[in-house]
């Protein structure tokens, strides 16, 4: 079986046939076929791979061996000398479709190529018969002929008719040519390990359709006859020498090769030996050497438990089974090492024959050779110096040789990538391999994968209190809680911290923390002895390529949990793609984490790190303002278009400052939606820290503005409002009036939007003013918008009227539409309020009407909430209930909770008017459970009281005087109008 042909990136079935694995059929995930058509599956489910040239492109990348293949060498592939005009766009068209096509991940961009990376066990047919076939030779060579026959059967059933059948181009051609010849030589052999087992009558008949199918083979026309000659047929197998030399003289003008003349002539004389099956010599046996090399494990360790037990597990099961290998990956200082060390250890029981340890220097500027190490684990093996080979190639086959029928484990600690680890591993049943990288071992073949995140809070306090002392920490818990929150949780930098205030006995534990506090002084802090967490990120960042560098530090300088492809594309200037292969790069580096598909996120001390070499590395230094600035004009872009999505004709967007970036692009009101949903907390954290200048400042104060939903749908009311706060502070400083009332606008909303309503009111009235004075004239129409509705609920029905006619007035000069249409429904409120029940009707129609006419469905769902209203004291319950539960849709479909609560008490409202208690009572717990945390306390107690008439609708008045008695200490608190309402209820229940 020479000349086999790898694909060693793909991982190699790790359990064999035996275990129903072997053939790759069944393997779960993404999974590829190359020897008969080019297909894909996902979980057994065929993949459409697309049109011949697009799964040409496809062959080419996975029979790569995992490099990559330029477009240039991918051209050649497909079209040869004679390529198309615009072959480097159709390569990348294939490239995008098969990607949208496969996991994420698996198709990468690299260095303006391609290359498949990290498929799954089995997941290429071609690596699984590569797998079975050097199983096959492993047991022919030990005598296990049984065996090697069934796994070469195995592998030979792989195929299924023509290699990559159907697909055209050079290249493919080229590896249909060369994937034959290698099938014909598994087939040879396992037809010769037939006979060897005295298998020659059935052999025969295969043996006569292979000859005839592939005539000027000598090598099956020599099986044949032997198989022929076993079965008792001299004359037959004579005959086939004659026919092969004849054939070969007339087609080729040669004559047979010498094998097959010697072998005419021992059948001619009928020779014992050949009925007599070889027999495979034995190995000679070397003297066994038990290395035991793992460093000392520390005293000190602690948690990690899940983590231990998941690696003991797999090096457990590599005893006499399979080679385990287990790789694990993590940012400098996450305690990598401590971890692998402390499980080799515990399962040192189980390698009875030693274990080899290894630092490889990977994050530093100069990492091992592995012929180096090479060298070195042999001479631990007992392996004398004359012995060792000169090239890795021979020093790695002669590892693996001496390994054979041990059980060793081998911990190669500090990794710089795959390709160093590959030569190193054992490659045998019973042997197990534990590797720690700061990079992801995604291209090491069969590796169980394990990225180690910091500690948990439990393990972290217990880790510092292991170091400084159970006493010193118990009088200061929430000091100690606070150290190792601003180290991150990160083991080195709690390891660090503890030991400074260990070695001072005169700090106190409070002392350390408020050191911690400082971001710009943290990682100063954070260093003792020889340790220093700074150090260890710098070794990482050292060994960046440019562009990787230039992505770690401008993306540090945004605030926010995470941060978005699309975003992190704005920031770096980038297009998605370019952007996208930077930040897995980042990833696999460890310097960045995958938050989720297409979103990133640092951790804590890495992000202070990154900031500090942006303050040092980044030239010009204006650069750090611009890729800010770039991240406000994406999120400010998109931000108008999700409203104007979200809010047809609505004049907003026209009004707010222009972003010089483009804005994303939805395919429908869903996607806009998540994205301003999914981008919340970011979109504000950012906002918060653009304050450094009027522009951006300006800027900021719009983007809230935009992003109102983000308060008014109840999803982030809290950070919302903080933001607008903190805009607010920087707009007085600032003192410009027209970013000062637009900041003020934000605020008055969010506490409108929380019940706080006198302060929603006095920020409104001052919006007014600063407004005119800046002759912008949108703020003051939403003010007075909103100091009608403040007045409604506060019972000043004729300054709302006022507010709201004003308001309808300016609306009506912009040619706001929808804003006209919000202030009519308002104006229907309050004249519900005062009595005049047929206008309210009338307004909030009119409302509705504008709303439809411009398709604005969210906001028409406002005007049917009013008319809702409106129909319930009219009398109307039955279309009372239907506008209601139309505005109902609309809100849960938009996700405003707020409208969605406010719709349920409504429709409650209409039930007890209908004497539908029991239903009243379902629909007023549910809209208690949808507003809780948002909507402030005037409107619970709002809820509690109807939820209080229903209840005694169903005479259940006890739990009605608790909701009443809750709704008025809410009411007297606020100083609400309505208690006095709600105390005439309460009187009647206390009586009796």
């Amino acid at each position: 079986m020479d000349g086999v042909p790898r694909v060693p990136e793909q991982r190699r079935s790790a359990s064999g046939p035996d275990s129903g694995s072997g053939s790759g059929a069944g393997t779960e995930g993404l999974r590829f076929g190359v020897l008969g058509p080019v297909r894909a599956w996902r979980d057994g489910e065929p993949l459409a791979t697309g049109s011949p040239q697009q799964r040409a492109l496809l062959a080419a990348l996975l029979l790569r061996e995992g490099r990559t293949a330029t477009a240039a060498e991918l051209i050649d592939a497909l079209w040869g000398e004679e390529p198309p005009s615009q072959a480097l766009a159709a390569v990348r068209t294939y490239a995008s479709r098969l990607r949208k096509v496969l996991d994420p991940g698996v198709l990468v961009s690299e260095s303006g190529g391609y290359a498949v990376r990290g498929l799954g066990e089995g997941a290429l047919d071609l690596a699984v018969a590569q797998e079975l076939a050097a199983q096959a030779e492993k047991a022919r060579n030990t005598g296990d002929l049984c065996r090697a026959r069934e796994v070469l059967r195995q592998a030979l059933a792989l195929w299924d008719g023509e290699t990559l059948a159907g697909v055209p181009g050079p290249y493919a051609q080229a590896q249909r040519v060369r994937l034959e010849e290698w099938r014909l030589q598994l087939l040879e052999t396992r037809l010769d390990m037939d006979l060897e087992q005295g298998c020659h009558a059935e052999a025969v008949s295969e043996l006569t359709a292979l000859t005839a199918a592939h005539p000027l083979r000598e090598r099956l026309r020599e099986l044949l006859m032997l198989a022929l000659y076993r079965s008792g047929r001299q004359a037959e197998a004579l005959a086939v020498y004659a026919d092969t030399r004849r054939l070969l003289a007339e087609e080729l003008g040669v004559d047979p090769r010498p094998e097959l003349r010697v072998l005419q002539q021992r059948v001619l004389r009928a020779d014992p030996a050949l009925a007599e099956p070889s027999a495979p010599e034995a190995e000679p046996s070397t003297a066994r050497v038990r290395p035991a090399q793992l460093p000392a494990s520390v005293p000190d360790f602690t948690g990690r438990a899940s983590f231990v037990r998941e690696l003991g597990d797999l090096l457990s099961s590599a005893e006499g089974r399979v080679m385990a290998v287990s790789a694990l990956a993590g940012i400098g200082g996450v305690g990598k090492t401590t971890l692998a060390v402390h499980v080799a250890h515990q399962a040192r029981p189980a390698f009875p024959d030693g274990q080899l340890y290894v630092d490889l220097q990977g994050a530093g500027p100069r990492a091992a050779e592995p012929e180096t190490v090479l060298g070195s684990f042999l001479r631990a093996l007992g392996t004398p110096d004359s012995a060792i080979p000169d090239t890795l190639e021979e020093r790695a086959a002669l590892y693996r040789s001496v390994l054979d029928g041990r059980r060793v484990l081998v911990l190669l600690d500090n990794a710089r990538d795959a390709a160093q680890v590959r030569p190193l591993l054992p490659g045998t049943e019973g042997c197990a391999a534990l590797v720690t990288s700061r990079m992801r071992m995604v291209g090491l073949a069969g590796a169980h994968l394990v990225d180690l995140d910091v500690m948990s809070p439990d393990e972290a306090l217990a880790l510092f209190t292991k170091i400084v002392g159970e006493e010193r920490v118990a009088s200061e818990r929430k000091a100690a809680l606070d150290v190792v929150a601003a180290c991150g949780f990160l083991p080195l930098a709690i390891r660090i911290a503890a030991s400074r205030l260990a070695a001072r006995r005169t700090w106190t534990v409070s002392v350390l923390a408020a050191k911690l506090a400082d971001e710009r002084r943290r990682l100063d802090e954070l260093q003792a002895g020889d340790l220093a967490v700074k150090a260890t990120f710098e070794l990482g960042y050292g060994q960046l390529e440019p562009a990787q560098a230039r992505a770690f530090r401008l993306l540090g300088l945004a605030d926010g949990p995470d941060i978005s492809l699309s975003a992190a594309a704005a920031v770096l200037d980038l297009p998605q793609e370019e952007t996208e292969d930077l930040l897995e790069s980042l990833v696999d580096t460890s310097l960045l984490e995958s938050a989720a598909p297409g979103r990133y996120r640092f951790h804590d001390l890495v992000r202070l790190y990154a900031r500090a070499c942006a303050e040092r590395d980044e030239h010009p230094p204006s650069e750090r303002d611009a890729a800010m600035s770039r991240l406000l004009d994406f999120y400010l872009a998109t931000a108008a278009r999700v409203y104007a999505i979200e809010r047809p004709g609505d004049r907003l967007v026209d009004h707010l400052a222009v972003p010089e970036r483009p804005a994303l692009t939805f395919e429908d009101r869903d996607s806009a939606r998540d994205w301003l949903y999914t981008e919340a907390n970011c979109l504000l954290a950012h906002a918060r820290q653009s304050v450094t200048g009027q522009e951006t400042l300006r800027k900021a104060i719009d983007l809230l503005w935009a992003a109102l939903d983000i308060s008014e749908s109840g999803a982030n009311p809290k950070e919302y409002e903080a933001t607008a706060g903190a805009l607010l502070e920087a707009a007085q400083r600032l003192g410009v009036p027209r970013v000062e009332a637009r900041a003020l606008m934000t605020l008055a909303h969010a506490h409108l939007d929380g019940g706080r309503f006198d302060m929603a009111d006095r920020e409104a009235e001052q919006v007014i003013r600063l407004a005119h004075e800046a002759v912008d004239i949108l703020p003051v129409c939403w003010a007075h918008n909103a100091r009608g509705v403040i007045a409604l609920y506060q019972g000043r029905y004729e300054d709302g009227e006022a507010h709201l006619s004003e308001a309808i007035e300016h609306f009506r000069a912009l040619g706001d539409r929808p804003g006209e249409a919000s202030a009519l429904c308002n104006l229907s409120r309050i004249h519900l309020a005062m009595g005049r029940t047929r206008s309210a009707v009338a307004l909030a129609q009119e409302g509705i009407a504008i709303y439809d006419a411009m398709g604005n469905s969210m906001r028409g769902a406002n005007g049917r909430y009013a008319l809702g209203m409106a129909l319930t004291q009219s009398g109307r319950l039955d279309e009372a209930a239907e506008r209601l539960l139309e505005a109902l849709g609309v809100f849960r479909e938009s996700r405003q909770r707020l409208w969605e609560g406010m719709t349920l008490f409504r429709l409650a409202e209409v039930d007890i008017a209908a004497r539908r208690f029991g239903q009243a009572a379902s629909n007023a717990e549910m809209a208690l459970t949808v507003l809780r945390g948002i909507g402030g306390e005037w409107r619970r107690g709002n809820v509690l009281t109807v939820l209080g008439h229903a209840l005694t609708g169903i005479g259940q008045t006890g739990r009605a005087q608790v909701c009443w008695q809750d709704a008025l200490e809410i009411y007297e608190e606020l100083g609400s109008p309505e208690a006095s309402a709600v105390r005439e209820l309460l009187n009647p229940v206390s009586a009796a």
